[in-house]
């Protein structure tokens, strides 16, 4: 996630479940520097081939899903995914 996403309580949310954020700092004080540059960049930078899986499913399959529901939208978007591999599995 990006430093849109940087609040305090989902932080300690993530903490709670034995999860280290790998979230950015929003720039507020000069200790917020120092806490993004303890930032395991190896990782952080993996985001970015997660970013080009989401872009290349939107760009074939649509970025909207139609279903209301939690648990709908969760299946149509594994479905989506399901459908982007087996169209990169028959590509190769």
């Amino acid at each position: 996630a990006d430093k849109g996403y940087d609040k305090k309580a989902l932080r300690e949310a993530l903490r709670d479940l034995d999860i280290r954020p790998l979230i950015k700092h929003r720039i507020f004080a000069a200790y917020d520097h120092a806490h993004n540059a303890r930032i395991d960049d190896d990782r952080y930078n993996q985001r970015s081939m997660t970013e080009t899986v989401n872009s290349a499913v939107k760009r074939s399959l649509g970025f909207a899903v139609r279903a209301r529901s939690w648990y709908r939208e969760f299946r149509e978007i594994a479905l989506m995914c399901v459908v982007y591999n087996i169209k990169r599995a028959v590509k190769q």
